[in-house]
């Protein structure tokens, strides 16, 4: 009778796999005391992963405007000093060149006679505590990207918004965040 055995191994060793889980969630969960309701504990730890889970949540582009323009290849980014957080000028680099976009950075108020095309961007940032950390960290909350030509006439805008009820993405890496913003801006689809 090989097949209770097999069934029983089975189980034994699915057994394992949920003690590991459990024992895995519980240590994610904050709290190194194990109740005396494992359920309880399960359903506690659970709810952590969860939380964590919306904190690194997808993003989306919103409020984007796209005109029909001619492709382009460059574009000039203005570089913005009241941003707080210093990956946002090479995530947006980053996310141009994905699109076959190159990119250069120039302060405010220069305007070298090359750039046909700009790229301006506003983020506001935040700060709060990230899961499993003690530290604030600064995050954006918000982002509006526009692409203008030298004359002021604006190609596409669109914005990047964190979802202020539930924290969904709050604490994404900002190339998450504003990678489909920047895919809006280029293309016109907002996923």
């Amino acid at each position: 009778m090989p097949a209770p055995r097999i069934l029983a191994s089975a189980a034994a060793r699915g057994s394992a796999r949920l003690g590991a889980l459990l024992v895995a969630l519980v240590s994610q969960s904050g709290c190194a005391v194990v109740g005396p309701d494992p359920t309880w504990e399960l359903f506690k730890a659970a709810g952590g992963l969860a939380a964590t889970a919306v904190a690194f949540g997808p993003s989306q582009a919103s409020q984007t405007v796209y005109h029909l323009h001619a492709t382009f290849r460059d574009v000039c980014i203005e570089y913005n000093p009241q941003t707080q957080v210093s990956d946002v000028v090479p995530t947006l680099q980053a996310e141009l060149r994905s699109h076959g976009v190159e990119s250069r950075v120039f302060e405010r108020f220069t305007t070298p006679p090359q750039c046909d095309i700009w790229l301006r961007y506003t983020a506001d940032v935040d700060w709060g505590i990230p899961p499993f950390s003690d530290r604030y960290k600064p995050y954006v909350q918000a982002a509006a990207l526009t692409l203008q030509k030298t004359n002021g006439m604006v190609l596409s805008s669109s914005q990047y918004q964190l979802d202020t009820a539930m924290g969904v993405g709050k604490w994404a890496p900002t190339r998450e965040k504003l990678s489909p913003v920047v895919t809006a801006l280029i293309t016109g689809f907002q996923n």
